[in-house]
């Protein structure tokens, strides 16, 4: 058998309003358990028994004994404020990323991606891709030619290919439609259309 707990101390306005806002259909459920709490404790019930009763845990009952002891009734009707969300990232932190992806480019590639970036600046990866949603960065789709680093390029793109000796009639050109897609051409006329 449980001992019983130290009965609260409290005025009969307060019991008053604990009681009532037990009974009230209108009161929010949170405040109705806790409520419950408190009078089974105002009435010297042990906090493992009341914790059964209720179906909490022993931790919750002697959470709303202690606050209801700091702050009355009142301190029933509100929650603690929680602990915030992820750490927002500075102004500073922000604008290094920005001109970092508009001006620079990592060693050894020919764009920043998102995992490149968050390495470089010591921020996670999501940050970095809030940050080019934001800005509207996307270094990844470029209009510009990108110059290969490979020095083995030319050897190997002829390879892969063809050389243009085996196939003289063959070249590239821009077929012009809506998604601007290339085709071979063996036709001999020299303009691309």
């Amino acid at each position: 058998m449980s001992k019983p707990a130290c009965a609260l101390a409290v005025t009969p306005a307060q019991r008053q309003q604990v009681e009532a806002w037990a009974r009230l259909p209108t009161t929010p459920q949170r405040v109705v358990l806790r409520s419950k709490i408190v009078l089974q404790a105002i009435a010297g019930v042990a906090n493992q028994v009341i914790a059964g009763t209720l179906g909490v845990t022993r931790p919750t009952v002697l959470l709303w004994r202690r606050r209801f002891t700091a702050g009355g009734p009142s301190a029933l009707l509100r929650d603690r404020p929680r602990g915030g969300g992820v750490p927002r990232l500075s102004a500073g932190t922000v604008q290094e990323v920005v001109e970092a992806t508009l001006h620079t480019k990592p060693p050894a590639a020919t764009h920043w991606t998102v995992r490149t970036m968050a390495r470089a600046r010591g921020i996670s990866p999501a940050s970095v891709q809030r940050i080019w949603a934001a800005h509207g960065l996307k270094p990844h789709l470029v209009r510009t030619f990108k110059v290969s680093r490979d020095p083995q390029f030319v050897r190997r793109s002829a390879t892969s290919w063809g050389s243009t000796s085996t196939r003289p009639n063959t070249r590239w050109c821009c077929v012009s439609t809506r998604s601007r897609r290339f085709r071979r051409s063996t036709a001999p006329s020299p303009v691309c259309r």
